[in-house]
């Protein structure tokens, strides 16, 4: 099977194991990673295979869905392992990004080493900035039960993954935790570029939001 056929089928099996997902990550969070990794290899280079199929399988094993339990790489590893067309090279460098590629903490290192990994990476990080980013945030903690707002609790830089993925903190500070700190950790010229549209936008967001929790935009009339 070429690598046409390889990655229309990994289409496939990811859009039916995923379609209706309702936490943001579902098939068409994959789709806009898939789409934007595809726009960003067209003005950085990077082998465009290694790329399309981590974009695709990067979610698949997400600790999210597994009570806590990271089974990307195995599960990367499980559907390639179908083809007889991707080298175990290949294998290995796709398995790599799906398994390095999440935001696991403030102070967690988990910049890539290849211009194939800092593709997908910057283009899973655009989808939690923006528009896209807030919808996603807010889907994800009523899902989880939590809260939207509690000035009292203040956001926490986790230090490591553990403590971030365990975090039972509110949504608000999950932009603070995590969506306003990935401009700076961009790593593509046009991804970054992206990045600061849609960082901007956080922050009107959030400027707005405080401002109606406080009912400060009553002081305009």
């Amino acid at each position: 099977m070429n690598q046409t056929h390889i990655i229309q089928a990994t289409t496939q099996w990811v859009e039916t194991k995923m379609s209706g997902e309702t936490t943001g990550h579902d098939w068409w969070h994959t789709w806009r990673v898939w789409n934007a990794s595809l726009k960003i290899q067209a003005i950085e280079g990077g082998n465009s295979f290694i790329i399309q199929m981590a974009a695709l399988l990067h979610d698949m094993g997400d600790h999210k869905f597994f009570d806590g339990v990271d089974k990307t790489r195995e599960t990367a590893l499980y559907w390639m392992d179908q083809f007889a067309g991707i080298s175990n090279e290949e294998k290995q460098h796709i398995a790599d990004i799906c398994e390095q590629l999440s935001f696991k903490g403030a102070e967690v290192d988990t910049n890539m080493h290849t211009i194939e990994g800092k593709i997908v990476q910057d283009a899973d990080r655009l989808d939690a900035m923006g528009a896209m980013g807030i919808a996603r945030a807010f889907a994800y903690g009523g899902k989880k039960g939590r809260m939207l707002h509690e000035p009292s609790v203040k956001p926490v830089m986790h230090k490591d993954f553990e403590s971030y993925k365990n975090a039972k903190g509110t949504t608000i500070n999950h932009f603070h935790e995590k969506l306003l700190l990935l401009y700076d950790r961009m790593q593509t010229k046009t991804g970054k570029a992206i990045a600061k549209r849609r960082t901007l936008f956080l922050n009107q967001y959030l400027e707005t939001f405080y401002e109606e929790w406080d009912s400060k935009d009553f002081d305009s009339l």
